[in-house]
């Protein structure tokens, strides 16, 4: 065992001593030896084996606080997966339960074995098993957290796709389990192999303003701490820089440069108080600040009273401090610290205070969404994401049952969240008293009771109101149902109708005709016949129309389009400039450079089969790549640069930031003019308070090019930041 195993492995062994007996811990070390004995090999080295398993560990018992059935689970899959024993054999040894989590972390693993894609059916198996047992989750992400942290190990390719993931999955679990640590360094270290430059250019920057922020901080701290002392128990004030990720976000959100992002930090404020005060305690800190500091009565963010479905508790504010500066505030007690620190996992060492029924409720319906055949991939993917970050609104029943929903909810969402067939006959809602639709959007503190109708039925326009995917869910199923009748009365119609005009009935031949016709499905084509939106006489001749061509196969009729298609081929679309290698060393296939990124030669870059059937070039670190990726995987193509003509140049627009000095749209507009290869198509500055925001278009050969003038406009006096649009 190397230097640095060892001090992991001391480390928690301080831990497991507090949650193992020492004959528990004589057996752990026992079978870990006899797992090494029979099955070290090359691919499994003791030595990289333990250290991957004893940082997983770390994170799982420290920065998540899960127990003793989470530890003898992650160490002991492998040993369970080669039958050197087996999970009741470990429930027994350990006096604990590990089947269930073991169960779960084995089909996890049997699915990433077959490179799951996030689009695609595994990728729905993987999330039901995740939610049939909530640690699975939390230790799915604390493996994931563990691999991001040892990226730079892994082959480029690789981490990139194993980056975005997190993005997309990993962090907003981590954020639905409470886990905002968790959450916030997933976001960091997928920013950080994305997009590269972003992160290394903010974090360059924080570290710049390091020592006027701490500056800051303690000048605010400082009288704080003088008037807190005065409410008599122990207490905390802490300065938190917001993550790379937030900023980045905030300056994409606001359109803003770095310099003009003014809320970097929040102060916390962490009290050491008796469970039965902690509120008392909370909003008499919250007395002290606002005494202190000018509060924005819109900023207030009450999560003591009523907390986040993930067990969140805080009091959150904004005050105007030192200099005009707007400064977030957030008051919560330890126990509420280490809840938002830790997540769910939390709740077990302080059973019984707080309901875990929110996220026991949210879990239910996870599984009602992934059970739920008819929902295609995009749809699903779309819900579920929604169903991860949680913005919520509060309501009442005319009883006062509370019940908790998505921000933008809807009082049809509300009927459905109580029951299913009250939502299905849900004609409006009775809202404070009054009459309202069911599109009524909820605000927090409504009274809401439905209004139903016998002969009330869901129709596809619910589907623009409803919000929450329980409600859609419903809601596509009982359409289904509806289309599934309308089909069979269609069929029956269309038969009736034939057999009364003694027309032999061929089922291929209705296939072909309904496609003909243009509809999807056959299911459609009999759903347009019940509702008499096609002539059934019209039908009858194309039918028969149909069957004499099949009896006549000699016959050939060509339409106008179909000769237009021979005469006129497609024109070659593709860049012959450029060499792309697409696919499986394919050159020479049409595509076209997306306009949303503007890729140019050197940039990292994916292909993306379009509706149309031609490919888009998109860059890797392109805005739309992760949603692209994370809902059409399946039209996502490798592609590569292998080679480059001479003349061929690109447009690129410029985004510089800087002071508005004398002669420096001069200096910048010279530079460019010296370069060789690259020339200056358009330019347009906005000036403000002694600042200006500059878009400059230029042509460059490739992004050697690109980078050597962003580098020398850098260097001219004045200019701040220089980013690629």
């Amino acid at each position: 065992m190397n230097a640095e195993n060892f001090k992991l492995y001391r480390k928690l062994l301080h831990y497991h001593s507090s949650l193992m007996s020492m004959e528990e811990r004589r057996e752990l070390r026992f079978l870990l030896k006899n797992f090494f004995s029979q099955h070290a090999t090359a691919n499994l080295s003791a030595d990289d084996y333990l250290f991957t398993k004893l940082q997983i560990l770390d994170i799982i018992l420290n920065e998540i606080g899960l127990g003793k059935p989470a530890i003898i689970s992650v160490l002991f899959i492998e040993a369970v997966d080669y039958k050197i024993i087996t999970a009741q054999e470990l429930d027994k040894k350990f006096n604990t339960t590990v089947t269930p989590i073991l169960h779960g972390l084995q089909r996890v693993k049997e699915l990433y074995q077959k490179n799951v894609a996030l689009e695609s059916e595994n990728f729905r198996k993987l999330l039901l098993t995740l939610a049939e047992d909530v640690r699975v989750i939390l230790i799915i992400v604390a493996i994931r957290l563990q691999t991001m942290r040892n990226l730079d190990k892994m082959p480029e390719d690789e981490r990139m796709q194993i980056a975005r993931e997190s993005s997309f999955l990993y962090a907003p679990l981590a954020h639905r389990m409470g886990l905002y640590k968790v959450k916030t360094e997933l976001e960091d270290l997928s920013l950080k192999y994305t997009n590269r430059d972003i992160y290394k250019e903010i974090a360059e920057k924080l570290n710049e303003t390091k020592r006027s922020r701490d500056k800051y901080i303690a000048e605010f701290i400082e009288p704080l701490k003088l008037k807190m002392a005065e409410i008599g128990f122990p207490f905390e004030i802490k300065g938190r820089t917001k993550s790379i990720h937030s900023i980045y976000s905030k300056i994409k959100k606001q359109n803003t440069a770095f310099e003009k992002i003014y809320d970097l930090f929040a102060i916390r404020i962490i009290l050491d108080t008796p469970i039965d005060k902690e509120k008392a305690a909370c909003w008499q800190a919250y007395s002290i600040i606002t005494d202190m500091y000018q509060p924005n009565p819109n900023r207030l963010r009450d999560w003591l009273s009523i907390p986040k479905t993930n067990g969140y508790e805080s009091l959150h504010t904004t005050v105007i401090g030192p200099q005009s500066k707007w400064v977030e505030v957030q008051i919560r007690t330890v126990r509420m610290d280490e809840v938002a620190e830790k997540g769910l996992a939390a709740h077990w060492k302080y059973k019984g205070i707080k309901s875990e029924s929110g996220m026991d409720e949210w879990l239910k319906n996870i599984r009602e969404i992934l059970e739920n055949p008819e929902l295609n991939a995009v749809d699903f993917m779309d819900e579920f994401k929604l169903n991860l970050y949680d913005k919520e609104v509060f309501v009442f029943t005319p009883n006062g049952d509370l019940h908790k929903l998505p921000k933008g909810a809807t009082a049809l969402d509300f009927a459905f969240s109580i029951h299913t067939n009250l939502g299905s006959k849900c004609v409006g809602a009775k809202v404070n008293g009054k009459n309202v639709q069911i599109k009524y959007v909820l605000n927090n503190g409504d009274q809401v009771e439905v209004l139903t109708s016998a002969a009330q039925k869901p129709n596809q326009s619910w589907l623009k109101i409803a919000t929450t995917s329980k409600a859609k869910s419903k809601i596509r199923q009982a359409l289904k149902e509806v289309e599934f009748k309308d089909a069979e009365i269609g069929r029956e119609t269309l038969l009736r109708r034939f057999k009364n005009w003694k027309i032999e009935v061929d089922d291929g031949r209705f296939s072909r005709l309904s496609k003909k016709k243009g509809f999807k499905t056959v299911s459609d084509f009999y759903q347009a016949i019940a509702q008499e939106t096609i002539d059934i006489h019209e039908i009858r001749d194309a039918y028969l129309d149909m069957e004499t061509r099949d009896s006549n196969p000699d016959i050939v009729i060509r339409t106008a389009e179909a000769f237009t298609k021979e005469a006129a081929p497609i024109p070659d679309t593709a860049s012959k400039e450029d060499v792309l290698v697409i696919g499986e060393n394919l050159k020479n296939i049409d595509f076209k450079l997306a306009k949303c990124c503007n890729p140019i030669y050197g940039d990292n870059v994916f292909g993306f089969v379009s509706v149309t059937g031609g490919i888009k070039i998109h860059r890797t670190d392109c805005p739309n790549a992760p949603q692209m990726i994370s809902r059409f995987g399946y039209r996502i193509v490798k592609a590569k640069w292998s080679g480059k003509s001479i003349g061929s140049q690109y447009p690129i627009t410029l985004r510089v930031v800087g002071h508005d000095d004398i002669g420096i749209v001069t200096n910048i507009t010279s530079i460019i003019s010296k370069e060789k290869n690259v020339s200056l198509r358009s330019i347009s500055i906005d000036t403000n308070a002694g600042l200006f925001q500059g878009n400059l278009t230029i042509m460059v050969d490739d992004t050697k090019e690109l980078d050597s003038i962003i580098k020398k406009i850098k260097q001219v006096k004045g200019v701040k930041n220089v980013s690629r649009s």
